[in-house]
Order: structure tokens, then C-alpha cells, then sequence
């Protein structure tokens, strides 16, 4: 057992894929109770809806899916084919018992994502880049198995856009490896959050790839 108990705190505390391993085993089974709905979590629903509304498309890659709310409200939306990759196999369990994804995929996307070149016409990730779990040197690997064209929305935590160099990547991508960048800022969580991260905001990163 890990000594970090399972919430919002212990997350972003996280330093290693070990420790968000671990924490996310323990955390999976009351994930969306325990944080979503207790913390009035909104930032799946603004990545899904940018997504749709940029034009976004299946097959879509649900990156970081965790339990799968923003592969809930992707489905809704009446996108699919959808597929989940999580580093937590606890948390990509809970995601399929939803019954919306086409296949789950256990990966740590630092190490790449073991899918075919091309595979996507789109690329979602809510929550999945911040406080230290993934910085942009994930991107390249989300590129290689997105088709040309494809519609990508990354929520990227507002504070760590600039400090951990996804400005910078990102505008090096914009040089002939992606189009059409935009960075919509959108609260992460509800009017009913408490607690010291209740303002926190997001910037959804659309873009497609060239």
C-alpha cells in the first residue's frame, strides 16, 4: 500500500510512474465518487466538447483515460470508436465496465504507446498533463500513431503550460508537425470545488496534426 491516501492532494504530489501506478491501483475503485463528483470535476467535460466542436472524429485514443469520464461524455457526444491507455490497469479495468471503449491499452506514454503508426483521427487527454505525471516530451509519441489530419484536445494544467516547456514544444510542433493551435482556458473544477485547487484552470491545447 502506498503511505499517500487516495485523493486529489496525494495525486499531485506524485513524483514517479511507480507512485501514480500505485496510488491509481488503490484509488480506481471510488475514483469517480471519492474525486469527481466530491470535487465538482469539470475539466473531462470541456475537453470532450472541444474536441467534438474542433471537428474531432473516431477512431479517438482516450490518453490517461483513468476510469473513463471522458470517454463517457465522448460517447454521448456520439463519437467512436473509442480506445484507453492508462498506466494504471485498475483504472483502465473500472473504464471498460463502462462499456464505451473498443479496447484498453496499459502503457506508460513515456516509454511510446504500442499501437501502429497512424491509427487515430483523434487525440483526447483531460487531466493527464499536469503536476509533474507527463510533460511534453509525451507528445511525440501521441504524433507517430495520429493520422495526418488528426483533431487533438490535451488539457494541459494552466500553471505548468509555460514552467514545464509545453509552450515552447508546442511551438517548435507548430513549425510543420501541427496546425491550427488554439488554447481555450477552461476552469478544471465546478462551482461546488473546495479546498485550495477549486480555481484552478486548464488550457485544452487543439491542434491537428499536419
Amino acid at each position: 500500500m502506498s503511505d499517500k491516501t487516495p485523493n486529489l492532494h496525494a495525486a499531485y504530489a506524485l513524483d514517479s510512474p511507480e507512485e501514480h501506478k500505485r496510488l491509481y491501483a488503490e484509488w480506481a475503485g471510488d475514483y469517480d465518487d471519492s474525486f469527481a463528483a466530491l470535487e465538482d470535476y469539470q475539466l473531462h467535460i470541456h475537453t470532450a466538447r472541444a474536441f467534438v466542436s474542433a471537428g474531432g472524429q473516431g477512431p479517438v485514443l482516450d490518453v490517461g483515460a483513468g476510469t473513463g469520464l471522458c470517454g463517457a461524455v465522448l460517447a454521448g457526444l456520439g463519437v467512436g470508436p473509442i480506445d484507453a491507455t492508462d498506466i494504471s490497469a485498475e483504472m483502465l479495468d473500472q473504464a471498460m465496465r463502462k462499456d464505451i471503449y473498443r479496447d484498453a491499452i496499459e502503457a506508460d506514454l513515456n516509454q511510446g504507446i504500442p499501437v501502429p503508426r497512424d491509427s487515430y483521427a483523434g487525440i483526447v487527454s483531460s487531466g493527464t498533463f499536469t503536476h509533474g505525471h507527463l510533460g511534453p516530451e509525451a507528445l511525440p509519441a501521441l504524433l507517430r500513431i495520429a493520422r495526418p489530419g488528426a483533431q487533438f484536445a490535451l488539457s494541459i494544467n494552466a500553471k505548468h503550460y509555460e514552467k514545464m516547456g509545453f509552450a515552447e514544444t508546442l511551438h517548435k510542433m507548430a513549425q510543420g508537425q501541427i496546425r491550427n493551435l488554439t488554447l481555450p482556458e477552461v476552469r478544471i473544477y465546478g462551482d461546488l470545488a473546495a479546498g485550495p485547487n477549486k480555481d484552478d484552470t486548464a488550457l485544452i491545447a487543439l491542434f491537428e496534426r499536419s
